[in-house]
């Protein structure tokens, strides 16, 4: 079992900017895909960012330019800095972690319990 605790959130002026931490129970460097999502009230969660343990990186097009995504293999910590914060960037952002079964089963998704993340006007 993956467990994933994130922190960071607050609240925060248009324009501003956040880190938030996602700790993991796990070795990330064997943890095929490790992102973030958010979930803005009445809406569905939505990919923000993510990456591969090939290196390999994505991005909802809402924030490209202005997130960062990385990870600290040797702290097995996961982070995303969040610039040029907008209110619709106003979410509860979660944490996740996709690993790979046993030949022949679905990758399992493993989700962190969300940190919220209020921007103002």
């Amino acid at each position: 079992q993956v467990r994933l605790v994130e922190s960071g959130g607050g609240l925060v002026q248009s324009g501003g900017s956040l880190r938030l931490s996602c700790e993991v129970s796990e070795s990330i460097d064997r943890i095929w895909v490790v992102g973030w999502h958010r979930q803005a009230p009445g809406l569905d969660r939505d990919l923000v960012a993510q990456s591969r343990n090939v290196g390999s990186t994505d991005y909802a097009d809402s924030v490209k330019g202005r997130f960062i995504i990385s990870r600290d293999n040797a702290k097995n910590m996961v982070y995303l800095q969040m610039n040029d914060l907008k209110p619709e960037d106003t979410a509860v952002y979660y944490c996740n972690a996709i690993t790979m079964g046993v030949p022949g089963s679905p990758p399992r998704h493993w989700w962190g319990r969300g940190t919220q993340v209020t921007v103002s006007s």
